[in-house]
This record gives structure tokens, C-alpha cells and sequence, in this order.
């Protein structure tokens, strides 16, 4: 019966994960959604940019302190190791709701692309975008990301493997394509609001700052390898020097993320 409950939260973790997952791109794209990120009743300026400040802050710091080794050694105290991906990724999705619900927009017009190949252009960026941030996921194992393999290991008795380290395919062209993807994605519309900017430039800041706990917690796990990986692909950037300087990818090993 425990391992029941426990295969069927995690299903249900993922698929509100996925649910969220496809709500956002809506919300970002002003989509089909019912509230995207310039939809809803403008209130004061100020008061509209603390509040979503506040929303991202709450997404920000839970995402990235839940993802920290030293957390989740303190959590798994309390919370089963074969749920605690998937109670992660629960709360995560719940951040992310509160940011949906309660966004406040700032309508007034950054850019407006009208000419429809421009139009065309970024909004099959946009989704270029959004699909690297899903295949990034399958090439790092999708489901154990997301908590669903660990549930089903546990279900199976099976032992969860550790993290294995090889370069596949987005991987071998920068560290953080998944990254890379979301800030794509954020960015690439033809019609820029001020709300629309204050969430590409908070979620890009946010990334920027995450990442830079993220290699470390890389490092830590796999050594030189990841240091090696470092100084020959670039962080997000295709087509840029890593931080050696060098260009050539390993052909034995790969990232992973973490968070």
C-alpha cells in the first residue's frame, strides 16, 4: 500500500508539473490561457512590480534552495527519499501557479514587431525555445528529473542509480541548454510589454544567479570531469569559448542538471 501511494503521488506531482509546464507557455506567449502575462485589470505601476518581484522571488528561492545538496540532505530527514523529487517538483509547480494567478500586468508597449516575417521569426524562436527546454529534459533522463522514476524504482525495488556524467547532443554545444531554452523562450516575442519584460529580465537574473550554484554543486559531484567540460563548451551561449578558451567537446562525458 506504501509504495502505491507513493507511485501515485509522484504521478500526479508530474502530471501538475506538466500541466503547469504547458500553462506557461501560454502564460509567457499569451496563448489559449485564461490569464497570460499581460492579461488581467493594470493596477499602480509600483505597486505591480513589487508584488511580481515578490512572485518570482517566492519561485526563485524555492526552486533553487530545495535543489541545494545540503537541503535535501536536511529534507529527506522528514520527507521519504523515493518522494522527495516528487514533492519538489510539487511545490515548484505550486510557485509557479501562485506566480500565474496572481501576475500583475504592466501593459505599456516595449517594442511591437509588426512586419510578418519578423512576427514569424520570433515567435518560431519562442518555440524553438520552449522545445530545447523539453528535449534537454529527455536527454537527461526526463522522468528522473521530474520524480517520477525515482517512485517507480522504489515501486520495483529497484536501487536509484546515481548521475551519470556524458555529453549528448544539445549538451555538447553548451552546459545549460534547458537554460538556454527558457531564456530564449522568454525573450523572443514581437510584442514586448513592460510586464512581459520585468518577467524576462527576473527569470533571466534568476538563471543567471542559479547557475552559478548550480555548477558548483557540478563540480562537487563530478571533479575534474565537469571543470574539464567547463573549459571547452560554453555556459549558455552556443558557439562561444568555454571558460578555458578551448572548443573541442568531450566525447565521454556530459552535464547534468541538477535543479
Amino acid at each position: 500500500m506504501k509504495k502505491a501511494v507513493f507511485v501515485l503521488y509522484g504521478v500526479v506531482a508530474y502530471v501538475i508539473f506538466f500541466l503547469t509546464f504547458l500553462y506557461a507557455i501560454g502564460f509567457v506567449g499569451d496563448y489559449v490561457v485564461v490569464k497570460s502575462v499581460d492579461d488581467g485589470v493594470p493596477g499602480a505601476t509600483i505597486i505591480s512590480i513589487i508584488v511580481n518581484l515578490m512572485l518570482l522571488g517566492v519561485f526563485g528561492l524555492q526552486h533553487s534552495i530545495m535543489a541545494r545538496p545540503g537541503f535535501k540532505k536536511w529534507w529527506t530527514k522528514f520527507v521519504p527519499e523515493p518522494i522527495e523529487r516528487s514533492t519538489y517538483v510539487w511545490l515548484s509547480s505550486l510557485a509557479l501557479i501562485l506566480l500565474f494567478w496572481q501576475w500583475r500586468p504592466l501593459p505599456a508597449i516595449i517594442w511591437q514587431v509588426d512586419n510578418p516575417i519578423g512576427v514569424g521569426l520570433l515567435t518560431a524562436l519562442f518555440f524553438a525555445g520552449w522545445l530545447t527546454v523539453l528535449g534537454s529534459t529527455f536527454i537527461i533522463n526526463h522522468f528522473d528529473l521530474f520524480g517520477l522514476k525515482q517512485v517507480l524504482d522504489y515501486f520495483s525495488d529497484r536501487a536509484t542509480k546515481a548521475p551519470v556524467f556524458a555529453v549528448r547532443l544539445f549538451y555538447k554545444v553548451v552546459r545549460h541548454p534547458l537554460m538556454t531554452g527558457f531564456i530564449v523562450a522568454f525573450w523572443a516575442t514581437p510584442y514586448m510589454t513592460a510586464g512581459h519584460l520585468l518577467f524576462a529580465i527576473g527569470t533571466t537574473g534568476y538563471i543567471l544567479v542559479a547557475l552559478q550554484f548550480e555548477e558548483r554543486d557540478l563540480v562537487d559531484t563530478f571533479g575534474d570531469q565537469y571543470r574539464q567540460y567547463q573549459k571547452e563548451v560554453p555556459m549558455l551561449v552556443p558557439f562561444t569559448k568555454g571558460e578555458g578558451g578551448g572548443k573541442e567537446t568531450p566525447t565521454d562525458t556530459s552535464s547534468s542538471e541538477t535543479n
